[in-house]
């Protein structure tokens, strides 16, 4: 089945009201939004009663204490003197929350009992098990206290002491207090290394404003992987020197002929700077063999017959392939990979692979035996979607699933040989799929993904027959055949992607509908402070509703 269908008629919401002001960490993007409508939601939720408890991701271990920390104004936010990376992450913290309280929160390497205190501790009791992106958060009246082993540890700590607060803490302005953190311990750590979200930005194209307003909506849900889809039939949106009509041309347009837009390449060192100062590693993706008309397009040496093709700004799929019998077709791979390369300090390269309709599959075997090679020159791990699966996968590939069963031959075979397996499956994973019939954006080739179906999923026995450890995490594609705004983002992604989110940092045991949907309920309001444009489902209790 194809991952991508055409929309049957046009998807366009009507008009929303103007969006509140965002907090820190959304950067602002110009564009209105406010709530879409949905049926009436159940009562507010329960668990709110025990804020500790209302967390998203479900944290790992959580003991209640009696005793919450008022912030005020002697707070102090206290730092570790010798870690750049650390104070960076209290400053964060600062700017959070002193439009909303008021307070002035000097941020300080002095040491001292109370405030709110960041602690870095590789060794010891209060260091073990935490990990790379673990951490313990530990509140009396006193103070609280923020420990990790690395500085991912604090920042994903930040997260969940931000949803410890009133939910009006997001707002850029003064508001009312108390600003009390629940007294008790949380102990967290991540079920998996990789949690990713994808953006295409090639079916229509998001500015690096639209892109760094989603990295803030991901970092707060513990994400840590941007996979940005740079590539397709639609439009080429990243700069390559030694191709430069790719960019120019390739990307002069988008889905229903609008205006396209690329990203040079100081665009795009700013949006890896920025999802790494929220801890998010970008991982780019050109895809080929197949959806590569825009390539195409821009140059005709690149077309087996030497003519290219018009650009193209539809929706079907599967009609392109470069042209695997020409040398020249290698000579493009290596040169956009290297400088790709070049431009990306995370580990991935991603390179595509699926749905090539109009390439042989010797040719697809051909393709993929010459192209992953090059990836591994340039020191970057390759991810393919899971059609590689059905070619050679190079020893330490990765293997994106989005199939719809689980029970696919190739791809549980890989993962029993060693490839590691992503799971992005399109019936629960995929954003774009539309929540009901009468969603005005979307798509539903793979069904209809209400919150509960995209949440009611264990990652760790999906694959029929493939051992739980091929499992690398999982990843929440949105496709743009029908968005183009981040209002449109916001309305697909919410609230399905903070249960992508649980599935990829909690640990199964934690994993439970009634809970999960009591804890989703919890963050509407916050939502809505923030701006985001979210569904209402209706098998969501949410607050204040």
């Amino acid at each position: 089945m194809p991952r991508r269908r055409a929309p049957h008629h046009s998807t366009r919401p009507r008009a929303r009201l103007p969006r509140l002001l965002g907090a820190l960490l959304l950067a602002a993007s110009g564009v209105g939004a406010a709530a879409a409508e949905a049926a009436p939601a159940p009562p507010g939720p329960r668990a709110a009663a025990d804020p500790l408890k209302r967390v998203v991701p479900a944290p790992a271990s959580v003991t209640s204490g009696k005793n919450p920390y008022t912030i005020g104004g002697g707070t102090r936010i206290r730092v570790p003197r010798d870690s750049a990376a650390a104070r960076r992450v209290g400053d964060q913290l600062a700017a959070l929350l002193r439009p909303s309280t008021g307070h002035p929160l000097p941020v300080t390497t002095a040491d001292g009992p109370d405030g709110i205190r960041l602690r870095l501790a590789t060794t010891g009791p209060e260091a073990r098990g935490l990990g790379a992106e673990g951490y313990r958060l530990r509140t009396d009246a006193r103070s609280v206290t923020l420990t990790a082993r690395a500085s991912a540890g604090l920042f994903h700590g930040m997260q969940t002491l931000r949803q410890l607060l009133p939910a009006t803490v997001e707002s850029r302005t003064r508001q009312s207090g108390p600003w009390q953190v629940p007294g008790g311990t949380i102990t967290d750590v991540p079920r998996y290394a990789y949690r990713g979200a994808m953006l295409d930005v090639s079916r229509h194209f998001f500015t690096v404003e639209q892109v760094k307003r989603y990295i803030d909506q991901l970092a707060l849900y513990k994400i840590n992987k941007l996979h940005l889809h740079l590539s397709d039939d639609q439009g080429w949106r990243i700069a390559v020197d030694s191709w430069p009509r790719l960019a120019t041309y390739g990307g002069s347009t988008q889905v229903g002929g609008g205006r396209g837009g690329h990203y040079t390449k100081d665009d795009y060192r700013e949006i890896v700077r920025y999802a790494q100062s929220r801890y998010l590693t970008v991982v780019p993706e050109i895809d080929m063999p197949g959806h590569t008309n825009a390539a195409l397009a821009s140059y005709a040496k690149l077309n087996c017959d030497g003519v290219a093709p018009p650009l193209y700004t539809g929706t079907q799929v599967g009609f392109s392939s470069l042209c695997v019998a020409k040398e020249v077709t290698y000579d493009f791979v290596d040169d956009v990979i290297r400088e790709l390369a070049e431009l990306t300090p995370g580990p991935y390269l991603h390179i595509g692979g699926d749905e090539a309709h109009s390439t042989s599959h010797a040719d697809y075997v051909a393709f993929m035996d010459r192209v992953q090679p090059v990836v591994a020159k340039y020191g970057k791990t390759v991810i393919g979607w899971h059609q590689l699966t059905g070619a050679r996968p190079a020893k330490g590939a990765i293997a994106q699933y989005w199939g719809l069963t689980g029970r696919e031959k190739e791809v549980t075979e890989a993962a029993r040989a060693g490839t590691r397996i992503i799971l992005s499956p399109a019936n629960r994973a995929y954003l774009d799929m539309k929540y009901t019939k009468d969603t005005p954006l979307g798509l539903d080739w793979a069904g209809l993904v209400e919150v509960r179906q995209s949440y009611g999923w264990d990652p760790g026995n999906y694959l029929k027959d493939a051992p739980s450890t091929a499992i690398l995490g999982v990843e929440a594609p949105l496709w743009s055949e029908t968005i183009s705004t981040s209002d449109h983002i916001e309305y697909l992604a919410f609230p399905r992607l903070a249960g992508i989110a649980e599935l990829g940092w909690s640990p199964a045991a934690r994993h439970d509908w009634d809970a999960f949907r009591e804890r989703l309920g919890a963050q509407g309001p916050r939502w809505s402070v923030l701006g985001i444009d979210y569904y209402r489902s209706p098998q969501i209790p949410w607050a204040g509703r």
